[in-house]
């Protein structure tokens, strides 16, 4: 028995390395396609999206037609007036910003001030700031503006791939419920991750409105210029989990730096973060836990590895991502159930 063991555990440590072997090689492949990898993954997503409302219209006996035609108008026109809003919004901060030149000069004069009281010699404070130049941040925007755009030219593969998927939506699914009886493991892995994007999806979209409203409202209050964009930014950044709250509140809290001075700021910083731990901390996570099925650390981890891989766009989908890895590799198998605790930080028979 004990050399039976032996070559057991050797084997198994073997399969782990050859694991990790393909998971980096598989990892290198979707970032060489990304242009392809990412946007694919977008449209399977937001098929998955509306395949409620594809079953809904199934049971009340609409044509195939209207099967294929109602899901993929509605998701269409959503990214386009998400993609079209943000960049009629950017665009209008591009045209903003240089009329804060002089609040953006004397804030730095205000700091080199305060640094000089440090102890650090004005030849050196003036050195270092003569490197900060407004046409940096205008030029960080422009490029913001530029991926945008990007994004958008995007908009065509992402539309035939919906187009596609949305013809064989109804076929594959009938064709995946078929496999129950030979691949029941397979079948089930694929519907609970369908099952599981839909909730959160549907999770994060609610609570993202939720959020956004009330940031906007809360900014055009204070007076912080266009609210609607920032508000737009919190409802994008809320599907990027852990830190979309912080890639959401930096700029309209410089903005507000620059417009009405550091009062407002830390009234925008305040609210947000307020916002953020009542709705996106304490609330949403209960939900988002239960339908992602990841636990936090594995999460995390998610939105650097696919961050890495496929940029913003695996920020924004990198739950589904992941849930998308753990059905085919872990829930699929049997074998490999073992690190389903692992994964979704939960034990057997515990919510």
């Amino acid at each position: 028995m004990a050399e039976a063991s032996g070559p057991a555990r050797s084997s198994t440590g073997f399969r782990l390395l050859l694991g990790l072997a393909a998971a980096v090689v598989t990892l290198a492949g979707i970032r060489a396609v990304a242009d392809i990898a990412g946007p694919a993954f977008l449209a399977l997503t937001l098929t998955i999206a509306v395949s409620p409302l594809r079953v809904w219209l199934r049971r009340r006996g609409a044509r195939p037609w209207v099967l294929v035609a109602v899901p993929l108008l509605t998701v269409l026109l959503l990214l386009v007036a998400l993609v079209g809003s943000l960049v009629v919004s950017a665009a209008q901060l591009v045209a903003l910003l240089p009329t804060y030149a002089a609040q953006y000069q004397r804030l730095l004069a205000s700091i080199a001030r305060g640094i000089d009281h440090l102890g650090i010699t004005q030849e050196q404070v003036n050195s270092a700031l003569s490197k900060l130049d407004p046409g940096a941040l205008i030029g960080l925007v422009q490029g913001f503006l530029g991926g945008l755009l990007s994004i958008g030219s995007a908009l065509i593969l992402i539309a035939l791939l919906l187009f596609g998927m949305s013809l064989d939506a109804t076929v594959t699914h009938d064709a995946i419920r078929s496999l129950r009886t030979s691949r029941p493991h397979t079948v089930g892995a694929l519907s609970e991750f369908a099952r599981g994007t839909c909730s959160y999806l549907i999770v994060s979209t609610v609570f993202g409105l939720i959020v956004a409203v009330l940031d906007t409202a809360a900014l055009w209050i204070m007076g912080v210029p266009l609210p609607l964009l920032w508000g737009l930014l919190a409802f994008i950044t809320n599907y990027i989990p852990n830190i979309g709250f912080v890639i959401g509140v930096i700029p309209p809290a410089l903005l507000a730096l620059l417009d009405s001075g550091p009062s407002t700021m830390v009234a925008v910083v305040v609210v947000y973060s307020v916002l953020n731990f009542v709705i996106q901390s304490v609330i949403q996570p209960k939900f988002v836990g239960e339908s992602a099925g990841l636990s936090t650390t594995v999460t995390i981890l998610s939105l650097l590895v696919w961050a890495y891989e496929l940029g913003a766009l695996g920020a924004i989908l990198a739950v589904p991502l992941s849930a998308f890895a753990r059905a085919l590799l872990i829930d699929s198998d049997p074998a490999a159930r073992w690190a389903t605790p692992l994964i979704s930080g939960r034990l057997p028979g515990r919510p």
